[in-house]
């Protein structure tokens, strides 16, 4: 993670993918609310500039970190945060499952996770396989949107938006990259699998209690009248009613 951390502060490809995913988070945790959000990953970017929750703290391996930790193993209580957002924690992992786990924990019930990854199908991709994976940002996992969604389905985090962005071909060149920045309209208007990077957003679903009504049972009219005005629940007789009447 750090070697990606610093390829996108020192490659002009790397300045190119981090604005997009700036505007991506930027708008993915507008609208999220709570009292706390953890960024996991990538400290020395605010991702959660945007977001108004009153508490926002960071973690990770780096040293810029605000808690020092290993993404699989959080040293926060479980149903304790309102956001967490993972850039590309998945993608530099040796344990990407038992990060999404831990992520479900921390999170509250109806709490939003948002994270980052490399898309294995896309021009991106083919770079990897052709450059090897020695170096970053090409070491990473490269799992794909599909597989993502379904481990979070899994684990009662439930998929509710899924964007894409960096539709350039990953030229090493800042000059190259802008000749090929029309791409990114064109993807935009559905071309998804070109995207070199996607975004999915998901809340944490809580399986709750089914309540069980009892069965009532209508109940079958009497053969009095019921007396208007009095307690409607208990029917009058006939001779009764007669009495009343003549009294």
């Amino acid at each position: 993670m750090e070697a990606f951390a610093d390829w996108l502060a020192s490659s002009e490809l790397g300045q190119y993918l981090l604005c997009r995913e700036q505007a991506f988070f930027d708008r993915a945790v507008a609208d999220a609310f709570g009292f706390r959000a953890v960024q996991l990953g990538l400290t020395e970017y605010d991702f959660l500039a945007c977001n108004r929750i009153p508490w926002h703290g960071y973690a990770g391996p780096e040293a810029s970190a605000d808690v020092v930790c290993d993404a699989a193993f959080l040293p926060f209580d479980s149903r304790s945060l309102d956001l967490l957002v993972l850039p590309h924690a998945l993608d530099f992992t040796s344990q990407p499952h038992q990060v999404l786990r831990e992520a479900e924990r921390v999170l509250m019930p109806e709490g939003r996770l948002v994270l980052t990854g490399f898309n294995p199908l896309s021009l991106w991709g083919s770079c990897r396989l052709l450059r090897g994976r020695r170096d970053a940002p090409w070491g990473g996992n490269f799992f794909a949107p599909t597989r993502i969604r379904d481990w979070m389905t899994l684990l009662q985090l439930e998929p509710t938006a899924t964007a894409f962005m960096a539709y350039s071909p990953p030229f090493s060149r800042g000059d190259w990259l802008s000749r090929w920045q029309f791409m990114d309209n064109l993807g935009e208007r559905g071309w998804s699998l070109l995207a070199g990077v996607y975004g999915i957003e998901a809340v944490k679903r809580q399986r709750g209690m089914r309540l069980i009504m009892p069965a009532w049972k209508p109940v079958k009219a009497g053969s009095g009248l019921a007396v208007a005005g009095g307690n409607e629940r208990h029917p009058v007789k006939q001779s009764v009613q007669d009495e009343i009447s003549h009294g």
